[in-house]
């Protein structure tokens, strides 16, 4: 196990009975339903969500009980609207940014918004703070890369005790890949990959990052020891190709016998992304910048790189030395994932199905904030895309 040793290993629950936290979610969507739930595991935390609108999601979590306190309306564009909703927080945890948009939004959004979060928790005095960031952003070639890492680095300079969370590909139920590909996949006779799609990706459930987070986010001196100032690598228990998880997509839904998969060179991609970024968002939304990013790949650095920096963790390895809230996990059972810390996590093969799979409900794919922007027809965007596609000269399919 990496940078977490045996004789570290935790044998102690969280206690229940110390006083209540209050802890802010700001940002709150797919990954913070998730982090709720994690967090409301744990009879000592108390929950605000905190967003432009937080309602919808409040309402789908209500029944988690008076653990999850009212909601907190905020624009992170707007600073004044942020200290009041953080006042009296024992934790923050940032879930700020977004995928698509220009870059002038990414900048207004991801990294002003960022360092707007990480000054109000300055202010009001927060102790712990945990921002969820990506993996994959290190070379900052694109504004997504370059706003996340501009906001991480107002993080740790406000905060030099903050925890960064940093996710590969997520997955689970109501996803914005699998879930959509696998939508996307009812719509086209293919799914495109771009230079071949061999860029490797090691995708998360949600549930785990989830996991992740509430640890980190604890204030045990014990927990603060182990993750303060320290980037954990959130990636999964297997690493895939772009190309894999294409295929892995097609067999869960059934239809891999009747879709198949073309390889496109990247500059396909980019004229398509010049096209389609400009058109309302929706399913078939692909930018230049996210062709770009497909370039790297998207996994935890090689722990026995000797290039590797010292404040990395894996989540692999603190979920094992940190169990979850309330887990019930036998000391025999921890042993045995101390020898292999990748099977505390869930694998694709064990959730996919469960959403994906051939009569699984699949979970509609909700949009992003849509800035003003009406959402675009299906038949509308499939015709740009088969449009686009038919004008690359591609017509075959690289199995």
């Amino acid at each position: 196990m990496s940078g977490i040793s045996r004789r570290h290993l935790s044998t102690s629950a969280v206690t229940s009975a110390e006083k209540k936290r209050k802890i802010v979610v700001i940002g709150a969507g797919f990954v913070g339903s998730y982090i709720a739930k994690a967090l409301i595991s744990d009879s000592r935390n108390t929950v605000v969500l905190a967003s432009r609108n937080p309602d919808k999601l409040y309402s789908s979590l209500k029944h988690l009980g008076n653990q999850l306190l009212p909601p907190a309306q905020v624009d992170i564009t707007k600073p004044q609207t942020i200290l009041p909703a953080i006042e009296g927080a024992d934790a923050v945890i940032s879930l700020v940014g977004i995928l698509t948009g220009t870059e002038k939004q990414f900048i207004e959004l991801q990294e002003k918004g960022g360092q707007n979060v990480a000054q109000a928790a300055k202010d009001a005095g927060v102790k712990r703070v945990v921002m969820v960031s990506a993996l994959g952003i290190d070379g900052g070639e694109t504004p997504y890369a370059r706003t996340k890492l501009a906001a991480e680095r107002a993080f740790r300079s406000l905060h030099p005790e903050a925890t960064i969370v940093r996710p590969s590909l997520v997955f689970g139920p109501g996803d914005q890949f699998f879930a959509r590909f696998a939508k996307l996949a009812k719509f086209l006779p293919f799914l495109p990959v771009f230079g071949g799609g061999r860029s490797r990706f090691q995708p998360v459930y949600v549930a785990d990052v989830a996991k992740a987070v509430e640890v980190v986010s604890r204030d045990d001196l014990e927990v603060v020891n182990q993750v303060g100032g320290k980037i954990i690598e959130a990636g999964g228990p297997e690493i895939f190709t772009y190309r894999e998880l294409m295929k892995i997509t097609l067999n869960y839904a059934g239809l891999a016998s009747r879709r198949l998969i073309l390889s496109l060179p990247f500059w396909v991609g980019y004229i398509q992304g010049f096209f389609l970024e400009k058109l309302p968002e929706s399913m078939f939304t692909v930018t230049r910048d996210q062709v770009k990013q497909l370039k790297n790949d998207n996994v935890e650095t090689d722990p026995s790189d000797p290039n590797r920096p010292a404040d990395r963790l894996s989540i692999a390895d603190l979920l094992v030395r940190f169990p979850p809230a309330n887990s019930t996990t036998s000391m025999f059972t921890r042993d045995a994932h101390f020898n292999n810390p990748r099977s505390v996590l869930k694998s694709v093969h064990d959730i996919l199905p469960t959403y994906i799979g051939e009569g699984a409900q699949t979970t509609p794919v909700s949009g992003k904030r849509m800035h003003g922007r009406k959402g675009a027809g299906t038949d509308e965007m499939l015709a740009e895309v088969k449009r686009m596609t038919e004008q690359s000269g591609f017509n075959k399919a690289k199995q």
